[in-house]
């Protein structure tokens, strides 16, 4: 199955996000709370109450770094 390329950005958003907030997430909560029995269900509560923040974030946010970039580079 391929996704139509006119929705590019919005899987591109999705993607980013997910696996920053799944990456960050883990990172936060296990230089606060450390490795402990009850860390995978806390990750997944957090990577699901975080994601809804950071997709539309990175939605918005990509399109104006990369005009940005496009200004700083040759």
């Amino acid at each position: 199955m391929r996704i139509p390329a006119r929705f590019a950005p919005i899987v591109f958003s999705a993607l980013l996000s997910a696996i920053m907030v799944s990456i960050v997430s883990a990172f936060v909560l296990i230089t606060s709370q450390g490795i402990h029995p009850g860390l995978p269900a806390q990750w997944l509560r957090s990577c699901i109450a975080t994601w809804p923040i950071a997709f539309p974030t990175v939605a918005v946010v990509a399109p104006w770094v990369r005009r940005i970039v496009g200004r700083i580079t040759a």
